[in-house]
């Protein structure tokens, strides 16, 4: 370990989780979101002309302030705004979840509990710090997969209503774990995002992570993490026990 570092947070999406396609479950989740509006259009149809381009503008907005709006602003202000206020509200949470699943499945990456679970065995405080919409799926989540009790801290930008590369995210994880920042490891995929946030924040080491298949990134002074991983079984290679 080429740093002295006893805290770990990580990355979600495409660095601790990644997707998996599924048809019927991607048209599944579409299909909920109509029903939720009282939609007779094709769910297909409707999502791809209607939520989409809706949604890519929220996006731009919160990528442009770093922040990310509590769901019922992002339903009654950009996705939703000609429907009745009152149920767009009452089915704000569930909707939100629905979009993510149109996404396809998301399933920890090979080896990630295995690796978390180790980490934690050889005295590292671990967290997650993750972009994403919605309050309910990362709760769920981690129950189902019984992984609570290994993460001191869970930062989501759609609780915390910040986006990484916002320092403040970072600030927020290191609070509550009680962790020196110059001994706090983050690791994600995102090098504009992530890396470049993480650093923002003064932690003392950044991982890269570039999964086979995945279009490389452009690596800048900037947004150079300290290593880049391929799989996320390698961080047991680079912290070694610190009990």
């Amino acid at each position: 370990m080429e740093k002295q570092i006893d805290t770990i947070f990580v990355d979600l999406g495409d660095t601790f989780r990644v997707i998996r396609k599924d048809e019927a479950y991607q048209r599944e989740a579409k299909e909920t979101i109509t029903r939720l509006l009282g939609v007779e259009e094709d769910p297909i149809e409707f999502y791809k002309n209607v939520i989409e381009p809706r949604y890519d503008k929220y996006r731009e907005w919160a990528l442009t302030f770093y922040c990310e709006a509590p769901v019922k602003e992002l339903w009654t202000r950009w996705l939703a705004y000609d429907f009745p206020r009152e149920k767009v509200e009452a089915a704000a949470d569930e909707m939100t979840y629905a979009y993510r699943k149109t996404k396809g499945e998301r399933v920890v990456t090979d080896g990630g509990i295995e690796t978390i679970k180790e980490l934690y065995a050889r005295g590292y405080t671990l967290g997650i710090v993750s972009d994403l919409v919605g309050t309910e799926e990362v709760d769920q989540w981690l129950d189902h997969d019984q992984l609570r009790p290994y993460f001191k801290t869970v930062q989501q930008s759609s609780v915390c209503l910040i986006r990484k590369p916002h320092p403040a995210i970072y600030y927020y994880a290191l609070a509550e774990c009680g962790s020196d920042p110059k001994r706090t490891c983050y690791v994600g995929d995102n090098l504009a995002r992530d890396i470049v946030g993480a650093k923002a924040a003064g932690l003392g080491m950044t991982i890269g992570v570039q999964y086979p298949g995945k279009k490389p990134q452009t690596v800048t002074e900037e947004n150079k993490p300290d290593r880049f991983i391929s799989h996320f079984a390698q961080l047991l290679d680079i912290f070694p026990s610190i009990k």
